[in-house]
């Protein structure tokens, strides 16, 4: 970016800062654009937003405010438009549609909203409420018992078990776990012959903090722990064994002079690309053509100049902050 002052090239400054939000401190890395000749600095309109969304990400993680998309998705499985969502949960008319929108809801709305979310507490809402006397009421009582007795229960057990609650925070890049996601991710990075497991979690790590470095939201919602090797996925074996038991993928083992053994994984069915938007796949696509050429051990010693290893690699349970990401070396 061109300095108004001088025309000259400025460059890109990230330095810790405390901004407030509702009369209420969160420390952020605030990115500007500095101007060396003339000391100042200047906030375009893509770090403004990146800014900002660090603290209100921060202050829905603090109080646990839904997001938007939650919001949504929590109204459309009941099939009812905002305005009638909004009249079963006994609020304003136009209360509903501002928060699918990205207003912020009180805490106590938030709390509504997300008792809503169970099928079964949304039934006794429903009971309680305006909306009775509406045609959409049997919409959406029909809609949620159809949800009660579909619940997999024990597919959900497994997989809050090892791919993390359900809940947006900065462990998980502010979204929510999706394994299926996280499935296609790796089909999309062995679809070209395979890649050995270690390489594997890397461009895993890779894709999903070099998203939220420019979106502000992780691909998969998954977590990352930062063992010797390098950042991986949480319960990243018990989440291969998975897919191998779901013939998705292959794997296929070796074992080297060193007496140490590979792991190399091959897809067993076709990408369905349509899971991700253009820009998650540009990332994919980016951190592919970055490592393919690379080797684990060049893979690894790139990981671990990063700092979301570096300074986290004592503690090899605790998942990464995704914060990190805004420091990554490989974009």
């Amino acid at each position: 970016m061109i300095s108004p002052i001088t025309g000259k090239e400025m460059i890109v400054k990230k330095e810790w800062r405390k901004m407030t939000y509702r009369k209420e401190e969160f420390n952020i890395l605030f990115h500007s654009w500095y101007c060396v000749d003339s000391n100042e600095s200047f906030e375009d309109e893509i770090f403004a937003e990146l800014n900002y969304n660090q603290v209100i990400n921060q202050y829905r993680e603090k109080h646990n405010i839904p997001f938007p998309e939650d919001i949504k998705a929590i109204r459309e499985q009941y099939k009812l438009p905002a305005i009638r969502m909004s009249q079963a949960l006994g609020l304003g008319d136009n209360t509903y549609r501002q928060y699918e929108a990205g207003e912020m809801p009180t805490a106590a709305n938030a709390t509504l909203i997300q008792m809503a979310a169970d099928p079964n507490r949304f039934l006794e809402m429903l009971e309680l409420s305006e909306l009775k006397n509406d045609k959409q009421f049997v919409t959406a009582r029909t809609s949620a018992e159809k949800l009660i007795k579909g619940e997999d229960h024990l597919k959900k057990i497994i997989l809050s078990r090892f791919f993390g609650n359900r809940k947006r925070n900065r462990f998980s890049g502010y979204n929510l776990p999706d394994f299926q996601k996280f499935t296609e991710m790796i089909l999309y990075f062995i679809a070209d012959g395979g890649v050995w497991k270690t390489k594997l979690n890397k461009m895993l790590f890779y894709a999903d903090f070099g998203y939220f470095k420019y979106h502000h939201r992780s691909i998969s919602g998954a977590k990352y722990c930062p063992i010797d090797m390098g950042p991986v996925p949480d319960n990243f074996n018990t989440l291969f064994e998975m897919l191998v038991n779901e013939e998705a993928l292959d794997v296929n083992y070796q074992t080297f002079p060193d007496g140490g053994t590979g792991e190399k994984y091959t897809p067993l069915r076709n990408l369905d690309k349509s899971l991700f938007a253009q820009d998650e796949l540009d990332i994919l696509h980016h951190v592919k053509e970055e490592l393919k050429y690379l080797s684990t051990q060049e893979v690894i010693e790139l990981s671990h100049r990063e700092k979301a290893w570096s300074e986290n690699k004592t503690n090899k349970s605790q998942p990464i902050d995704y914060t990190y990401a805004y420091e990554l070396n490989l974009f």
